[in-house]
């Protein structure tokens, strides 16, 4: 059995470990980050603590990342990620369309529903949309939530189609 050293010699070999094991985990949380604001498969999602442990319970959300606003014809479409507090009945899942000139809310549409589980924390259970664009052809969306799950939306007929 080898004897850890003693005096200066051993505290300089645990000091190294220690600042190793550091920037290991600092060059491990820089990478949690991603590109987009997104966390690499098999890392707590973006905006969401990470538990202590397997048994400690998830942290609450910070909110959902910021989506940019797409323009379709005289439409502006953005994400509209706090539904609750306009008595629409969920957090994530709805589109809002504005005309681009004036400014003013056309009409919101909810492209996906969120199911709460009533034994849980709602706000661990909101499922908000991460990515908007315009598809190529038509006046038609492509929506993308935070699961992955992928939706088509016609900004003429608001009819909202899984993919």
């Amino acid at each position: 059995m080898r004897r850890a050293p003693r005096g200066a010699a051993g505290a300089s070999r645990r000091c190294g470990r220690l600042a190793l094991a550091c920037l290991s985990a600092a060059l491990y949380t820089a990478a949690c980050v991603g590109t987009e604001g997104q966390a690499p498969a098999g890392t707590p999602a973006a905006g969401v603590a990470a538990p202590a442990s397997p048994q400690s319970p998830r942290g609450k959300r910070v909110g959902p990342a910021k989506v940019a606003p797409v323009v379709v014809g005289d439409l502006r479409i953005e994400v509209l990620p706090w539904g609750k507090a306009r008595g629409l009945g969920q957090n994530g899942g709805y589109i809002a369309a504005f005309d681009r000139d004036s400014g003013k809310e056309l009409w919101v549409l909810k492209v996906y529903e969120v199911h709460y589980d009533p034994k849980l924390e709602p706000d661990a259970q909101d499922v908000f949309i991460s990515a908007l664009s315009k598809a190529l052809f038509g006046a038609k969306l492509n929506v993308t939530d935070e699961l992955g799950r992928k939706y088509v939306v016609d900004v003429l007929t608001r009819t909202v189609q899984a993919r």
